[in-house]
């Protein structure tokens, strides 16, 4: 338990109709106690606070003049967000009100909280783990539906879950171990070593189902990268236009338009897509086009999808097939555009050529783009996969964990089929144990603690 009590501004600062300032900390009550006044004025003792009763007055300084009118409600520990006695007064949203009211909480014997401290408390005082705390701070910043249902099912423990039943397995599993070592009553059976290898190679695929989960989990939380290819007065631009629903990138027909890249971000079914129109792919002299053919190259290595756009209408020029070679076995959707036109193109050879699914497209009547928005989010979520019933692994600093758990475990399988002693096996069972701690909270060292709820917002 933290021993001192913090003050933050729990809404947005700046000026608005309500601001939310919070306390929390044993001496909440006392110092509401000095600073609220009853719809009569009189002052209210902290005994006579109800639990989770919202109370109409003032807030007054020490000389009783008013600073603001404004709603205050106590909630009593333990049943709080931190477990800890919290205040919450509801002012007028001025940035008066708010600077005064927070002077006269920290006068009365509170601090200002740090980033992200009322959640730090909250997973110190057992509230929450680690990867819920995290959880937190994805929600916050979800910037999509999908994005918010993944923070919400690891908000509710579901990692925690899946994380905790391998930990009990691979816990049991040592104990049986230890034991075996500290009674050898007889040489260990053969049996004995098969059941211990049965039992890491299934805590290898768990962890390895998780690990397959983060690309996917990376997407929902960061979003697609999407860029688009092509060759000049292709359509790239219209595209861009066609998925944004509005005239962001200058379309004519003159060759070159596009000579930097432009980047929008759109949500497609809750799918949030960063797409990038690039500048149009062509042997060029022009110094300044040449930078954006560039930069439209060293775009798609960065990918997570390239849209590869061909003109149906003509054939296959020198430039289309430089961009085919370029994307070196990159996850690809070919659209072949300008279909209002007669086509030339023939869509089985292009598909096999460029290895990706192919789609007809056209600007000018809209064929294709609703194909298009369908590609990208089955990209993430297909068949019957969505956020609503599958743990994603949507934080790096726990992929990193999983990755060297699972190494670990790879190291005590290899041990046991090399026959080295098994209490030399169960270092590596301890230290996999100790990287699935990491991602809960179990086994993090004071400093990463501070690191991770240093990047959460202030007031959370």
């Amino acid at each position: 338990m933290q021993n001192d009590t913090v003050v933050a501004l729990a809404t947005p600062p700046g000026e608005g109709g309500i601001a939310v300032i919070r306390i929390s900390g044993d001496m909440s009550a006392r110092i509401i106690e000095k600073l609220f006044s009853d719809k009569s004025r009189n002052k209210v003792k902290s005994s006579d606070l109800k639990d989770r009763y919202f109370n109409y007055g003032y807030i007054t300084d020490y000389e009783g003049e008013v600073v603001d009118e404004v709603l205050m409600v106590y909630m009593k520990a333990p049943r709080t967000y931190t477990r800890e006695d919290i205040v919450e007064i509801h002012c007028h949203g001025g940035m008066v009100p708010v600077r005064r009211i927070l002077e006269l909480v920290i006068a009365a014997g509170a601090r200002m909280a740090e980033p992200g401290e009322f959640t730090k408390r909250a997973f110190l005082n057992g509230r929450i783990d680690l990867s819920q705390a995290e959880a937190v701070m994805d929600l916050i910043s979800a910037r999509t539906e999908e994005a918010a249902k993944a923070s919400i099912r690891q908000l509710k423990g579901s990692l925690t879950e899946k994380i905790g039943s391998l930990r009990e397995r691979l816990l049991n599993l040592l104990a049986h171990i230890e034991v075996t070592i500290d009674y050898p009553e007889e040489d260990i059976e053969d049996v004995f070593l098969d059941d211990v290898a049965n039992a890491l190679t299934a805590a290898r695929q768990e962890c390895r189902r998780l690990l397959d989960s983060a690309d996917q989990g990376r997407l929902v939380r960061e979003g697609i990268k999407t860029v688009i290819i092509g060759r000049p007065n292709v359509g790239k631009s219209s595209l861009l236009n066609a998925l944004v629903s509005e005239n962001r990138a200058i379309v004519t027909d003159i060759p070159g338009t596009t000579r930097d890249v432009i980047e929008e971000h759109l949500n497609i079914k809750g799918v949030l897509v960063k797409i990038i129109d690039t500048a149009g792919i062509r042997e060029t002299v022009d110094l300044v086009e040449k930078i954006g053919v560039e930069r439209s190259r060293d775009m798609m290595k960065e990918a997570d999808l390239i849209l590869f756009i061909l003109d149906a209408s003509e054939p296959l020029g020198e430039d289309d097939r430089k961009i085919m070679e370029w994307l070196g076995g990159r996850r690809a959707l070919v659209l072949l555009n300008k279909t209002d036109k007669p086509a030339v193109i023939d869509e089985a050879k292009v598909s096999e050529l460029v290895k990706a699914d192919v789609i007809r497209t056209s600007m000018v009547d809209g064929t294709g783009i609703e194909e298009v928005k369908d590609y990208i989010y089955n990209m993430v979520f297909s068949g019957e996969l969505t956020a609503d019933n599958e743990v994603f692994i949507t934080n790096t600093r726990h992929k990193e964990a999983l990755i060297r758990a699972d190494r670990h475990l790879k190291d005590a399988l290899s041990s046991i089929k090399a026959l080295v002693p098994l209490d030399i096996v169960t270092i590596d069972i301890r230290d996999a144990l100790d990287c699935l701690g990491e991602i809960t909270g179990e086994s993090l060292t004071e400093d990463l603690i501070d690191k991770i709820f240093a990047e959460f917002c202030l007031g959370k």
